[in-house]
């Protein structure tokens, strides 16, 4: 079954969920992704679904000749895979809407991160900044990165000053607050990486056990015990 469906950030903002609480939670508009390749077994060695999302100005000859192929005639701005178990549940040309993320508790979102350009090693790595007084010249540098005599250089892979940002990251576990299906929205708890306007994958996360609040009359409830006897105010 198909799990997961293309999106782009819109923003971040603040609503009340179904108990009351007030929640911080990202917008993302999901969909509708037009269904551009069916790939199976026997075919391509494995099972999967090839959705597209966005806008484009305009397409490659060779990529539109592909969405020729799914009956897709506007340009799409980014095409994905989602691997199926079995066979796909869907056909070339179909629509997978938001809808598809309903009975799911969280789901992952893989973005690009934003890019922060040329930095330090303080700002890009959170290293400890040097002396500020007695003349200190190194407040914001880096310290000693080799031995001198062994090894005598620099060793592959230490961290230090360069571009920063601009990655691909996967933030898991987000809960999923509430569905719209008539303006194609999906809001998550908590925030997505990239800046407004990203897009992003959503995907069902291998972990959808959502914690549960429980008072601690309940609790003692059902250790056996009765509740203790509140005592009258002023005394």
């Amino acid at each position: 079954m198909l799990q997961g469906i293309l999106g782009r950030k819109l923003g971040m903002t603040q609503i009340f969920d179904d108990k009351g609480r007030w929640v911080g939670v990202t917008v993302i508009e999901a969909g509708p992704c037009p269904v551009t390749q069916i790939k199976t077994t026997q075919t391509d060695g494995y099972n999967a679904v090839q959705l597209g999302f966005g806008r484009h100005k305009r397409n490659t000859k060779a990529v539109a000749g592909h969405l020729a192929k799914a009956n897709v005639k506007d340009p799409i701005h980014i095409l994905r895979e989602f691997t199926v178990d079995g066979e796909p549940p869907v056909k070339t040309g179909d629509t997978i809407k938001v809808d598809v993320l309903k009975g799911i508790a969280k789901v992952d979102v893989m973005g690009i991160t934003k890019g922060k350009g040329f930095q330090g090693i303080i700002k890009r790595w959170h290293k400890n900044s040097g002396p500020k007084t007695h003349g200190s010249m190194h407040q914001r540098q880096h310290g000693s990165m080799s031995s001198a005599e062994d090894p005598g250089h620099v060793r592959p892979g230490t961290i230090g000053f360069g571009h920063m940002g601009m990655d691909r990251f996967t933030q898991k576990n987000l809960l999923i607050v509430r569905i719209d299906d008539a303006k194609n929205l999906l809001l998550v708890r908590g925030a997505v990486p990239g800046p407004n306007g990203n897009y992003v994958v959503v995907k069902k996360s291998a972990n959808q056990h959502v914690a549960v609040a429980v008072s601690e009359e309940a609790k003692i409830e059902k250790k056996g015990a009765k509740p203790a006897a509140k005592k009258p105010a002023g005394k």
